[in-house]
């Protein structure tokens, strides 16, 4: 910053300073010798005196001292007797040197108050440039919409930017000059001795607050506070930033409410389906022995009495047999799908391959004297529970198998697909199929789309596919149309 003060630019320019002096001498002894000749006394040691001030406050030491010599030197020719020459008596001697002295103090007294002057002018300077640059940095916090506010070490605001008047509603001179903790109610994550001591030890400190606005409301905010020192290292004020996150945590709270409340479902659907499996467990085996006893005593009835039952009778019987064979059927079917929710899966290396040649020998009493032709594509190996997996293709394969049954040339194709991470097989027929609209029917425990005097079946297969896919963590699907066949779909994980 330029200076235009005098002073200052005449420290500048010795011939000035120096010029300044004999100029400041010569108007002095002009008005003196002017005075005296018009017989004004005793004004020439005062003229003499201000000539020494001026230059001490405008030159500077080495001009004073030549304005001082030059003074002494011209009072001695023409003020005092013998005059017009430079001889001093003895009795002069005294008055000269306080002369001098009183000279030399103005001197100094002008240097030193000069030096204070601009002492004090540089300072102004300095505080001019900080104000103006505290003054920028306030205008540029103002731009942004966090809420920012500075306090001293008495925690008295400061500095009130607009942020923090949105945020708070407070204007900037309803909120300067109060202690903060008191105006916002702030509610801390810890004893307030604790973060202070953290913020005096780190020059941090971070954490979520609570503060009340001044609307009544109360809001959660993520605060960060900066430590400013003065020269000493003593703690001058502090900056506390403040973003409002009570939505964020209002959110939170629901999540965790929620989670809370998953949890609890969850553990209590797993207590049901528990329940669920022991109940079918113990039923179906509580139905196997009166069931076996009534299919027993029929067979035996049939064989003692068929000579003297007439035809419709022996009908009778026949669906008696017939009836007691799918009910054994069924709790044979409910008994392994309750077994596969409580088996611990078993892990291994899996060739599909080798799983299809196996599920294809099992079902080949079901193909006999039919023409079927078989289409495997190439299959993986990956890790699955092998009697499991066995059981999935075989059921699928019994499916195809029975619902291409009305075609006098069925095709069955199996094949896999890698989409992603899973691996994806699928069966596929050109069976009887189904109406999608009844997709989700299809998985569901003795759901059957189909009559069973046309098809057999108890309805559990292809739910004991899904049970097992999914102890896989994988999922299955179908998709068909009527008359037209049907493809059905399984997804693992790759590992």
């Amino acid at each position: 910053m330029a200076r235009s003060n005098f002073p200052l630019q005449m420290d500048q320019s010795p011939v000035l300073r120096y010029g300044l002096a004999i100029v400041s001498f010569g108007a002095a002894l002009g008005l003196a010798l002017l005075a005296q000749a018009y017989d004004f006394r005793n004004v020439e040691v005062p003229l003499f005196l201000f000539a020494v001030a001026l230059t001490a406050w405008y030159a500077g030491s080495g001009p004073v001292a030549l304005t001082v010599v030059l003074s002494i030197l011209f009072f001695d020719y023409f003020f005092t007797d013998p005059r017009y020459t430079f001889y001093v008596e003895a009795a002069d001697v005294p008055y000269l040197i306080v002369f001098m002295s009183f000279a030399c103090l103005v001197a100094w007294f002008s240097a030193v108050r000069r030096r204070v002057e601009r002492e004090l002018v540089e300072a102004r300077d300095r505080l001019q440039i900080e104000v103006e640059e505290r003054t920028q940095q306030a205008s540029l916090l103002n731009l942004t919409h966090d809420t920012i506010f500075v306090r001293d070490k008495s925690d008295i605001i400061t500095y009130w930017n607009r942020g923090a008047q949105e945020l708070y509603g407070w204007e900037p001179a309803e909120a300067v000059g109060k202690r903060s903790h008191d105006l916002l109610h702030t509610v801390f994550p810890a004893p307030i001795e604790d973060i202070s001591g953290e913020l005096l030890r780190t020059g941090r400190w971070e954490g979520e607050l609570r503060h009340t606005k001044a609307d009544g409301n109360v809001v959660v905010v993520a605060s960060r506070w900066s430590l400013r020192r003065d020269e000493r290292e003593q703690p001058l004020a502090v900056m506390e930033t403040n973003n409002d996150i009570t939505e964020r945590k209002v959110r939170e709270d629901e999540i965790r409410t929620l989670n809370v409340q998953l949890a609890n479902r969850s553990l209590e659907l797993e207590a049901k389906n528990r329940e669920l499996e022991a109940f079918a467990y113990s039923i179906s085996h509580d139905l196997r022995a009166p069931l076996r006893h009534m299919s027993g005593f029929a067979e035996l009835l049939q064989k003692k009495a068929s000579a003297v039952l007439d035809e419709k009778s022996q009908r009778f019987m026949l669906m008696i047999l017939e009836s007691a064979k799918r009910m054994g059927d069924l709790i044979d079917d409910l008994l392994a799908f309750s077994r596969i929710g409580r088996t611990e899966t078993q892990k291994s290396l899996v060739n599909l391959e080798q799983l299809v040649k196996e599920a294809q020998n099992e079902v080949r009493p079901e193909t006999e004297g039919r023409d079927i032709a078989w289409k495997i594509g190439a299959l993986p190996h990956f890790y699955g529970d092998r009697s499991m997996l066995r059981l999935v293709f075989v059921n699928l394969l019994s499916n195809a198998v029975k619902y291409t049954r009305t075609r006098s040339h069925a095709e069955i194709e199996i094949g896999c697909e890698e989409v992603k991470d899973d691996v994806v097989v699928f069966v596929k027929d050109n069976g009887v199929g189904f109406d999608m609209k009844y997709v989700n029917k299809l998985f569901g425990v003795f759901q059957r789309l189909h009559n069973s005097q046309t098809f057999e079946g108890t309805g559990i297969g292809l739910a004991t596919v899904q049970r097992i896919v999914q102890r896989h963590g994988g999922k299955v699907w179908a998709q068909g149309l009527v008359d037209a066949g049907a493809t059905f779909y399984f997804s693992v994980p790759k590992s």
